[in-house]
This record gives structure tokens, C-alpha cells and sequence, in this order.
């Protein structure tokens, strides 16, 4: 289990970076659902800055054809897990990162309100690593720990949430996978 300060909204074993792309919860709610992306730039390359310069702020969109249709683009997510397992912070998880954009979940829109955003370095259809699903895996556990909300609540896929413009995390996911390490039933 990941140790989170539910004041600070900050997850110990991660590395913080500050991204600017963030703004409160409405009314201070606290986080309520996980929410899996998946994302590597260029797509399918990995190990790259690019990710980090994107939620910071400071991607070149020059530095790659793909980068163009990123230009001026404020997107951030809570968390990004490398396919090494490294974890990684951006926002504050008492913040509202801007992970899910036009979205819904069980009727209720707007779903960077509630949510916990974790982007997973891959793409839609490479399989991702057990590195990867054990980050995952131990970041649930903490975040029920941490926030009562959070506790007997799903994971959802972006997929999920706005099925009619996004695929993420993909069939390179495998969500039984991922519950039997959690312990939960997702799926």
C-alpha cells in the first residue's frame, strides 16, 4: 500500500512535479473514483520527457510531427506510472487535475470533480507492465486507506467515461489482472 496524506492529498513514494493545469474540487469534495488513461509520446515510444513536458506545461510541439494537434493543449493527470513502476505526482489528489475532460460516471458529469486521474505510459493495445499493475495495485489500496470515498469504489477505464472519444487504457489492459492484485472485484 501506497502511504497518502489525505491533507496534502500527496503520495509519498512518488516523485512531485508541480503542473499548473489544475484547479479545486467544487465545494472541496473528496476523491471518489479511479480513473486508468493510458499515454506515451510519441505513441508507442516510451521512456521519453515528453509526458512530463505535456503536464508541466512546456511540450515542444515541434519536436515531433504527432506533438502539432498538442498545441495549446492544459491537460494534467494526478499520477503517471512508467513502464518501470516509477510513480510519478502532478496535482495534489485534494485538487482537480484535468485528466477526463467531456465525461460521465453513474449520471454525473464532469468527472475531474470526483476523480483520481493515473495515466499509465503505453498505449491502447501494447500490454502494459507487472510494474505497472503493482504501482496501480498499491496506489488503490491507498487511496481507500486514505480517503473514505474511495472505499468499495471501482476503477473505471477513460474508456468508460467517455466511451464516444476515448478507448483508453485499451485491450492493452487487463482488468482482471489488475483486480486480483488490488484484491477487488472490477469487472
Amino acid at each position: 500500500m501506497l502511504d497518502i496524506d489525505p491533507i496534502s492529498g500527496r503520495v509519498a513514494q512518488a516523485h512531485w512535479r508541480s503542473s499548473p493545469h489544475f484547479n479545486a474540487r467544487p465545494g472541496g469534495e473528496s476523491p471518489s473514483l479511479l480513473v486508468v488513461h493510458c499515454i506515451s509520446l510519441p505513441e508507442g515510444v516510451y521512456g521519453t520527457p515528453y509526458v512530463d513536458d505535456l503536464f508541466m506545461g512546456q511540450l515542444d510541439t515541434g519536436a515531433h510531427p504527432s506533438f502539432a494537434s498538442l498545441d495549446g493543449v492544459r491537460v494534467s493527470a494526478h499520477l503517471f506510472i512508467s513502464r518501470r513502476g516509477v510513480l510519478t505526482q502532478y496535482v495534489s489528489l485534494n485538487e482537480r487535475a484535468w485528466h477526463a475532460g467531456a465525461s460521465e460516471f453513474e449520471g454525473r458529469s464532469d468527472v475531474n470533480d470526483f476523480s483520481v486521474g493515473v495515466e499509465l505510459e503505453g498505449t491502447v493495445t501494447d500490454p502494459f507492465t507487472t510494474a505497472q499493475y503493482a504501482c496501480l495495485a498499491q496506489l488503490h489500496h491507498g487511496l481507500r486507506a486514505a480517503y473514505r470515498s474511495m472505499d468499495g469504489r471501482p476503477a473505471v477505464g477513460h474508456s468508460d467515461i467517455a466511451p464516444d472519444r476515448k478507448q483508453d487504457p485499451g485491450s492493452g489492459f487487463d482488468w482482471l489482472r489488475w483486480s486480483a492484485m488490488a484484491g477487488v472485484e472490477n469487472v
